[in-house]
């Protein structure tokens, strides 16, 4: 099975494309990438209840398939369908939420985290790339601008779990 979802932290400065960063494609383009997918961001805080929960403490940044894991400001009660953001000096726009596959379960060894991941709405957010340049290990996600929209991605991936067949 091919897939891009084993990943790796790296310290060096990273070139943000439109449909991807650099040296980390998607593997499955009929389901994941293109532009409204170059960009999975996952929010640091999520690691602490997730090791709780699945009694692991082996859970290093990018276990689950984000290209970027990023403390503060990426809750996705807090982040909204068309907020803008930079990270470096790229900029990137909120699209939605990251609804998980089976390939999560490959990367965790067992399907059942699926079914979790999708219950715990902790879902991460899918970004389209605005501006393209470079981000660092330690760039801030600086909300740059606001949408009036009112839907969450915490909101549009619950919905959109609901419409899903089980």
């Amino acid at each position: 099975i091919s897939t891009g979802i084993f990943k790796e932290p790296v310290a060096l400065p990273v070139n943000v494309g439109r449909l991807n960063l650099e040296g980390d494609g998607q593997a499955d383009l009929t389901v994941h990438g293109g532009a409204d997918k170059a960009v999975y961001g996952y929010a640091a805080e999520h690691y602490a209840p997730w090791k709780a929960e699945l009694g692991r403490q082996d859970l290093p940044w990018g276990m689950f398939g984000e290209n970027l894991t990023i403390e503060g400001g990426l809750l996705e009660d807090e982040v909204f369908v068309g907020d803008r953001f930079r990270i470096g000096t790229a900029e990137i726009l909120a699209v939605q939420p990251r609804l998980p596959c089976f390939k999560l379960g490959i990367r965790f060894g067992t399907q059942s985290i699926v079914k979790k991941f999708a219950e715990a709405g902790r879902y991460g957010v899918y970004f389209r790339v605005l501006k393209e340049g470079q981000g660092c290990v330690n760039d801030d996600a600086e909300k740059i601008g606001e949408t009036k929209s009112m839907i969450s991605i915490r909101d549009l991936g619950r919905r959109l779990q609901r419409g899903r067949a089980h």
